[in-house]
């Protein structure tokens, strides 16, 4: 995997040097946001990661290799290209053989920065099981891949799409630890609440870095899911987000959109019917958990250097 990896030289150098550096995913620019939303996001993003005390690096696939942190014009390419793949894992080798364009996904970005020996991932929601996963059996590869892959994921919670229980009960068949800051309830997405209690709480960076720091010393690879609760003034109340996503369900399936298209086109179907509010929750969640990302890395870097002294 070595070999197919790009690292931009200031994320090398943070890495080498044992600095924070905090994972960012290209999805969210190519297929979560319409532009120049997306790349005004993503730049954003990566400076309050910057202000925060870590470098962004934020990862995509092109030219045949995995590219580990973008320049400025990189970002504005993959805001406006419209050929762009989504990728997960099992798109990985067609993309980089093909030497393609590809925007990565929660699992695929996850792979590439534990190979480039990143330890902390921010990104907006993390898949999991759909609704009517029953009969679909449509179970995200970002809950596979949060099994193995010892790179820890801040996210707002669980897309709101998704059927936010079942999801929580495959994390803890899968033993990956699920932590909410600040609140005893499991936020989901636009909303603080869901209706179910998370199973974990710290309130501190320092507490969840400890917590990575740990789980990894005892030898337990995989994730852990920190789930950061979107800003209170920047929430959808879950009940009023329900009615959209409902119409959203119903929209896709009587055009019959499936499989890596669904998620994209539901979260564009309720940016389009609340006015562009869901869409500013969205990035307000993204800003958010970027902030606690490079917090939490600051922090795991700091454990680390304490433990070798």
């Amino acid at each position: 995997m070595q070999s197919y990896l790009a690292i931009h030289p200031e994320v090398a150098q943070a890495l080498k040097n044992g600095l924070p550096v905090v994972a960012l995913e290209s999805t969210i620019i190519s297929h979560g946001m319409p532009y120049p939303q997306n790349v005004a996001t993503a730049k954003a993003v990566e400076e309050i990661v910057r202000a925060n005390g870590a470098v962004p690096a934020t990862i995509a696939i092109m030219h045949g290799k995995c590219y580990v942190g973008l320049t400025g014009e990189q970002l504005e390419f993959f805001g406006k290209e419209k050929e762009v793949w989504k990728v997960s894992l099992r798109d990985m080798p067609y993309v980089v053989s093909k030497q393609l364009f590809g925007a990565t996904t929660v699992a695929a970005t996850m792979r590439i920065a534990a190979t480039a020996g990143i330890k902390i991932f921010v990104t907006g929601g993390i898949g999991g099981v759909h609704r009517g996963a029953a009969q679909s059996m449509d179970i995200s590869a970002d809950l596979t891949e949060m099994a193995s892959t010892s790179v820890a994921v801040v996210s707002a919670g669980v897309k709101s799409i998704l059927d936010i229980g079942l999801t929580l009960e495959y994390l803890e068949t899968m033993g990956i630890p699920v932590v909410t800051p600040g609140q005893d309830a499991f936020p989901s997405f636009y909303s603080r609440q869901s209706g179910f209690t998370t199973p974990l709480r710290l309130d501190t960076p320092k507490e969840i870095a400890l917590l990575l720091q740990t789980k990894w010393n005892m030898g337990l690879k995989g994730s852990v899911l920190i789930a950061n609760p979107v800003p209170a003034d920047q929430e959808i109340a879950a009940a009023e987000m329900e009615v959209y996503i409902q119409a959203a369900l119903n929209d896709a399936a009587l055009n019959h959109i499936t499989g890596k298209e669904l998620t994209p086109y539901l979260l564009k179907y309720i940016a389009n019917h609340t006015a562009g509010e869901s869409l500013e929750a969205n990035i307000a969640l993204i800003k958010h958990n970027a902030k606690l990302g490079a917090q939490i890395a600051q922090a795991l870097a700091g454990t680390a250097q304490q433990q070798t002294a």
